[in-house]
């Protein structure tokens, strides 16, 4: 009884994290790390104690591949980019998707990035936007790759 409590505490934690990042990219354009580093310590609780998705392995690899690619393609377009201050992809952006790939792993981070880009695309499309708030995309890819593959295990 007490694990399904601490459990739904954790998950309930997790939850207002990720409003507060969401609003935020949407105000702001910002990922804060008061709210990513809890994220990602329940992520590392509910992985370890609570593996349904991945084992703690894959959750690290996930990380580090979330992580390492998402550096990449931020430093090339950081490199690239005449204008310094306003590049496409931040350091929260970057740490957001290690978060991702700890909680998914491997495979629900490229099923979620797929999500991400589908659900982005539209919305920017719709609302002629030239700026797309990436969290609260990535969050919903996220969900819709953990209901995808809860049902392909």
């Amino acid at each position: 009884m007490f694990f399904y409590t601490f459990f739904a505490l954790l998950l309930l934690g997790a939850f207002f994290c990720i409003y507060q990042i969401s609003v935020a990219d949407f105000r702001r354009r910002i990922i804060p790390d008061v709210y990513l580093f809890p994220l990602f310590l329940i992520g590392l609780v509910l992985a370890h104690f609570f593996p349904w998705i991945c084992s703690t392995g894959e959750s690290v690899i996930g990380a580090v591949v979330g992580y390492a690619l998402t550096s990449i393609v931020g430093f090339a377009f950081e490199k690239y980019n005449p204008n310094k201050f306003d590049t496409p992809i931040g350091m929260g952006d970057i740490k957001l998707l290690a978060v991702g790939g700890w909680w998914l792993g491997t495979t629900g981070l490229a099923i979620a990035l797929v999500f991400t880009c589908i659900f982005g695309m539209i919305w920017g499309r719709h609302n002629k936007q030239k700026f797309i708030p990436f969290a609260p995309f990535f969050f919903l890819g996220g969900f819709l790759s953990f209901i995808t593959v809860l049902f392909l295990i």
